[in-house]
């Protein structure tokens, strides 16, 4: 009986940490600006931006000390894109 009560206590434990672990995973975003100083959240860091824009990333809590000198664009649900002068241009699909 203290055997099957430390395994349940053991497996609890198991799935609360792996269920943190996932959700950490599963919120964080990248933060993309481009040349024109324009930031907005990502989900991917995509490989085909065109070299001019000159997108850079940075991780999520870079925003938290950036956020002056920069102007914050509204985040896409598709992010398969990217602002210049406060357009969004998407990607060709």
């Amino acid at each position: 009986m203290a055997n099957l009560k430390t395994l349940l206590k053991t497996g609890a434990l198991g799935v609360i940490v792996a269920g943190g672990v996932l959700a950490s995973t599963a919120a964080s975003a990248d933060i993309a600006c481009n040349r024109w100083h324009e930031c907005w959240r990502v989900k991917e860091r995509y490989t085909n931006y065109p070299p001019a824009a000159r997108v850079v990333f940075y991780g999520d809590e870079w925003r938290a000390t950036h956020a002056r000198g920069y102007r914050w664009r509204r985040d896409r649900d598709d992010d398969h894109g990217y602002y210049q002068n406060g357009r969004w241009i998407a990607f060709a699909r």
